[in-house]
């Protein structure tokens, strides 16, 4: 006789793709902020660039990680629970008759 349980299906999210598109709007955002405006003496535009790069995708990928879990919040509170029934396997039935 089939057994049956109850699970709960949802749709998780992915994380690495929201760490990654954080990491590149905030490399975009270090490009728009690093190539304008003065610098101070001894500072050249590479170097301006370089610390605006960390800054901004170290905060990109921080936005990311807090949008991915609010994400994933909101996806546990939408699981469903379902019954599922274990059927035997069709393989097992070829390979006994033969």
């Amino acid at each position: 006789m089939p057994s049956q349980r109850q699970i709960t299906v949802r749709r998780a999210p992915k994380f690495v793709p929201f760490l990654v598109t954080g990491g590149l709007l905030g490399a975009i955002a270090a490009v728009i902020f690093g190539s304008g405006g003065d610098l101070p003496d001894g500072y050249t535009s590479q170097s301006a660039f370089g610390y605006f790069l960390v800054l901004f995708v170290a905060v990109g990928v921080l936005v990311g990680g807090v949008a991915v879990l609010i994400v994933d919040r909101v996806s546990i509170k939408r699981a469903r629970r379902a019954t599922v029934e274990e059927l035997p396997d069709e393989a097992d039935d070829e390979g006994a008759t033969s």
